[in-house]
């Protein structure tokens, strides 16, 4: 009786994947599952994009949005193009500022002596800790009927320096006290609390008392004393407003007799500065846009927002922005500014020449961007601009939130399908699992056949 043929072991392990043992069971359903999972790979590659329209977005509106206030500055009726400057022939003596448009011209001060500050200290003891010798004071403030005197007793409690700045600051005189400890001791400083005359104060011994003088004067308060072409002027303090119209003095020092001009005039090297801020801002913005358009060849690609109609809409409005032309004055264009257009849409700025215009006609230059009311060049720009840049409505915002929509979109069909793709898993590993426990019982049921068939070892039994 002829035998059966064994079966060929290497033949079905060759058919589940595995060359011995069984079946990598992970290894298969992960196979599966990538191949299923294709079509969330093309969406992920759509997050992935979306992304990079979100991010370009985002920077869009940034750049967008310093254009905006480098206009605002531009506009600002006590802004950069208002900004006066002041030059003083001797800084050392006085120096000021000035409030936008204050009135160009010249102003002669002299300043007799400065604002002082009334001060007493007290004689030196050991250190904070150590009493002074008993007795009393009269500390005097103020002058006429605001005059006010307060006696002051040191023993009975108020013995030590210490003790002595606590109490005289607990009685709120309009004097501060304060404790300075040198090489020579410890001793009480006391200072007016207000500059000038209106804080000046005195210290003597209480009359009747036979104590010494506690108290030394240190300085008088004085007002500054100074004359504004011609004009006497005292003040409490050494900064003077209210004198010329805008202008805040400091005085620095005491120059009897001597005069010390002031020049005010408008400030062209801030306006100059505040224009360039917006060419920067405006050049960003333009060479980003373009950017987005510039065909990359090596890539064969884009930049992001290539097919955004808003982004193209926005470079349409830039490109025009410098066509502006005001309807009055000598100067009317950015080009009779020394601003010109280059050839990929940029600002470029003639400085000297933007300069000759700001010191030669700042009035004309603020008319040009502020315009009689609001209306010049800045306001111009800034409402095309408002129509991306607005928080709520602008063609930013809603593009952002479009994307953001389309992302969560993909999101929720990816998440779904890792859902279904689980319970693939599970049944893919489920049915692998079972295979594999057949496979590896084979080896001991071709035993069995090769014994009851009468099959040798190697299955050549004649």
């Amino acid at each position: 009786m002829s035998t059966l043929p064994s079966v060929n072991l290497n033949n079905l392990y060759a058919a589940f994947g595995s060359t011995g043992g069984g079946i990598d069971v992970a290894s298969a359903v992960n196979q599966i599952l990538y191949a299923d999972r294709a079509l969330e790979r093309q969406w992920q590659s759509q997050q992935q994009s979306i992304a990079q329209q979100a991010a370009a977005l985002n920077q869009l509106s940034s750049q967008a949005s310093s254009m905006v206030d480098s206009l605002d500055a531009l506009q600002d009726p006590l802004g950069a193009l208002m900004a006066s400057n002041i030059t003083s022939t001797q800084p050392g003596v006085v120096s000021a500022t000035a409030a936008a448009g204050t009135a160009a011209g010249s102003h002669v001060v002299v300043v007799q002596n400065l604002a002082t500050t009334a001060a007493w200290y007290s004689d030196a003891v050991a250190n904070a800790g150590t009493s002074f010798a008993p007795g009393s004071f009269d500390l005097t403030i103020g002058s006429g009927s605001s005059q006010t005197t307060t006696t002051i007793a040191v023993g009975n409690g108020v013995n030590t320096p210490d003790d002595l700045v606590e109490y005289i600051n607990g009685l709120d005189l309009g004097v501060t006290a304060s404790l300075v400890t040198d090489a020579n001791g410890a001793r009480v400083a006391l200072v007016a609390d207000a500059s000038g005359s209106a804080g000046e104060f005195t210290i003597q011994p209480t009359p009747n008392t036979s104590s010494a003088s506690l108290f030394a004067r240190a300085a008088t308060g004085v007002n500054a004393s100074l004359t504004v072409d011609g004009v006497p002027i005292s003040s409490a303090g050494n900064t003077v407003t209210g004198v010329i119209n805008g202008v805040t003095l400091n005085l620095n020092s005491q120059a009897p007799g001597s005069e010390v001009v002031l020049t005010i005039g408008a400030d062209a090297a801030g306006a100059a500065q505040a224009i360039n801020a917006f060419v920067s801002n405006y050049n960003s913005l333009v060479a980003n846009v373009n950017s987005q358009f510039a065909y990359n060849p090596t890539n064969q690609t884009s930049g992001p927002l290539s097919g955004d109609t808003t982004v193209r809409l926005l470079q349409s409005s830039l490109l025009a922005a410098p066509g502006y032309s005001a309807s009055s004055g000598t100067l009317t264009t950015l080009g009779s500014l020394g601003i010109t257009v280059s050839d990929d849409g940029t600002l470029t700025v003639n400085n000297a020449a933007l300069t000759a215009a700001l010191q030669d006609n700042p009035s004309v230059v603020q008319a040009f961007f502020q315009g009689a009311s609001s209306n010049g060049f800045a306001a111009s720009v800034k409402n095309v601009l408002s129509t991306f840049t607005d928080s709520s409505q602008g063609a930013f915002t809603v593009d952002l939130n479009s994307l953001n929509a389309e992302n969560t979109d993909l999101q929720n069909q990816i998440n779904d399908y890792e859902d279904y793709l689980a319970n693939v898993q599970t049944n893919l590993t489920s049915k692998y699992n079972q295979a594999n426990i057949l496979l590896l019982q084979l080896p001991q049921l071709q035993k069995q056949i090769d014994a009851m068939l009468g099959n040798s070892s190697n299955g050549n039994n004649g």
